[in-house]
């Protein structure tokens, strides 16, 4: 019975230990980024901005607003389709 003691104790003390360093990792990879994030700033890509203007199939927005309407059961409803 010693054994299977000894066994749990080691078990309990290695999930801590990996729980505890993953909390580390976590809380110092968030202060990572707040720091990059603050010295350098993401930069708005030009041109991002302006919406691309397509024509759609008058068919092929009919079959999206019906298999919209089908999944949400009649709730949903498109107002813009996009290439992404």
């Amino acid at each position: 019975m010693d054994n299977f003691a000894l066994g749990l104790t080691l078990m309990v003390v290695g999930m801590v230990t990996v729980f505890a360093i993953l909390l580390i990792v976590i809380y110092l990879s968030r202060v990572l980024i707040m720091a990059v994030n603050r010295i350098a700033p993401e930069e708005p890509v030009p041109g991002s901005n302006q919406r691309r203007t397509t024509v759609i199939n008058p068919s092929v927005m009919r079959v999206i607003a019906l298999a919209v309407d089908k999944v949400t059961g009649g709730k949903g409803r498109v107002e813009s389709v996009e290439k992404m």
